[in-house]
């Protein structure tokens, strides 16, 4: 399916620039600080991260520009949410978020086959999203996406749809040393399980023996209802830090009031 091939959406794959760890570490360093121009350079210098991943794809009849296309989506949210603080290359942490949207798009493929012009449409709505959230730390409406990328929004909205397919909440997004992030760590869920337990018991005594930022998250994420994500953006700290902290806070507490 690749081989041979050397252009792809219209990229020379055989010119993809190569970033050396200390030109890495600098650009994130400026991408941190807002820098656009180095966000771009980090994109293009892995894209040869892209080009290795859909590579294992070789058996898939998918246009290999379509698959590169999406790829590239998965490239642009491991670089917008990776933690350069973690002891995790970037790579470890791209690489499953990538192979998750290619996935993810060969089942909506398979499920329905879905018109090239709707697909372009989609990814360009999707990109917009992406850059609009980053840019305003808010999720954009469809108003806001459609002045962005110039399409009406009645075709963004059927673009998008079709391209949607169901996905299982234990569906795994990122792992990293055996710490796995779920879609449902990602969801905003009032009624689950764990609310449903703390609902019931004494909860005074067993939040007091968390950390500071442990109570916090616990009180974010099961009192205010909100998401991983909406919980690292207010305390300043990774989505995989949340989960981890989330994670032995409620531990301790089950632990403490089974004691």
């Amino acid at each position: 399916m690749i081989q041979g091939k050397v252009e792809i959406c219209g990229v020379n794959t055989s010119k993809l620039p190569l970033l050396k760890n200390s030109e890495k570490e600098e650009l994130f360093r400026k991408i941190g600080n807002g820098d656009e121009a180095a966000r771009k350079e980090y994109i293009n210098g892995n894209l040869r991260l892209v080009l290795s991943v859909i590579k294992r794809f070789h058996s898939s009849n998918e246009n290999v520009d379509d698959l590169f296309q999406i790829g590239c989506i998965g490239l642009i949210k491991a670089i917008d949410n990776f933690d350069s603080s973690l002891n995790v290359k970037f790579s470890t942490y791209a690489v499953p978020m990538i192979i998750g949207e290619i996935r993810r798009y060969l089942r909506d493929s398979n499920s329905i086959r879905v018109s090239r012009s709707l697909k372009d449409t989609a990814y360009k709505a999707i990109y917009a999203k992406e850059n609009l959230i980053r840019k305003n730390a808010q999720e954009p409406t469809i108003n806001e996406i459609a002045e962005e990328i110039g399409i009406p929004k009645e075709d963004i909205v059927y673009a998008l749809d079709a391209i949607q397919s169901p996905m299982s909440l234990y569906e795994p997004i990122y792992t990293d040393g055996g710490d796995t992030l779920y879609v449902m760590d990602q969801i905003s869920d009032k009624k689950n399980k764990e609310e449903i337990w703390v609902e019931h018991i004494s909860l005074s005594e067993a939040m007091k023996k968390l950390s500071k930022r442990e109570y916090e998250i616990i009180t974010l994420r099961f009192f205010e209802g909100k998401t991983q994500m909406e919980v690292a953006e207010k305390i300043g700290i990774s989505q995989a830090q949340v989960s981890r902290l989330e994670k032995n806070a409620l531990k301790v507490m089950r632990n403490y009031l089974t004691a």
